[in-house]
């Protein structure tokens, strides 16, 4: 297994993104990072080249050889990628972005008023959307898709959206994955629409069911 990605160069996306409002407050999500992290390192044990990109988390890669990229808003994020793109082989895009972000960031902290406050939010870039608009065809792209209704049908709606040869998917109804959790359940969907579903796992053990499914997908090309 290690030898079919040694010398393959990996983009991973990992944790949340901070939105600000002032200099004190944001707005985020509950992203801990750890499926990123157990990404890049699974790959990098298999003889990867790896850059990980990541939101604010209190997680640190295991394998040394890990380039970590600490960026704090999806602006950043996409920065960052977009920065890099050209030389990966793989990207994977497991962060959980913001989808917005506020027009205006005050300068000061936001005292408490009498009146309601209300704050405008504009659409971020979506980083897997944009980059997958310009992916080349000896390019691997993977996404992730957490779902709370219509899971199976918004992720195959992805794929397409984004260019995306593989998703995966995971759903805030199965107990035991998502965000914060030691463990995850995953179904992953290719772009020829081969389903593969598994069991509540160890996320360290899902990332190496995600690696072998690279390692498929790059002999079927």
């Amino acid at each position: 297994m290690e030898k079919k990605v040694l010398n393959k160069k990996i983009l991973v996306t990992a944790g949340p993104t901070y939105e600000a409002i002032d200099p004190v407050r944001f707005i985020g999500n509950h992203s801990s990072g750890r499926m990123g992290y157990a990404i890049a390192d699974a790959f990098a044990e298999a003889g990867a080249e790896v850059v990980l990109v990541s939101g604010p988390t209190n997680m640190q890669p295991v394998h040394p050889d890990i380039q970590l990229v600490r960026v704090t808003s999806a602006a950043e994020m996409f920065e960052a990628c977009a920065s890099r793109i050209a030389n990966a082989d793989i990207a994977i895009f497991s962060a959980a972005v913001a989808d917005f972000t506020p027009e205006m960031v005050a300068d000061r902290k936001v005292k408490k008023g009498e009146e309601d406050l209300v704050i405008r939010l504009k659409p971020t870039t979506d980083i897997a959307a944009t980059l997958g608009a310009e992916k080349r065809m000896d390019q691997l792209f993977i996404g992730f898709a957490l779902e709370t209704h219509d899971a199976m049908e918004h992720a195959k709606g992805k794929i397409k959206r984004k260019n995306l040869d593989l998703i995966v998917l995971n759903s805030l109804e199965d107990q035991g994955a998502g965000f914060g959790t030691e463990t995850n359940k995953i179904t992953m969907i290719d772009k020829k629409g081969r389903v593969e579903a598994f069991d509540l796992k160890k996320k360290r053990e899902v990332a190496r069911d995600i690696l072998e499914k690279t390692i498929n997908l790059l002999n079927d090309a």
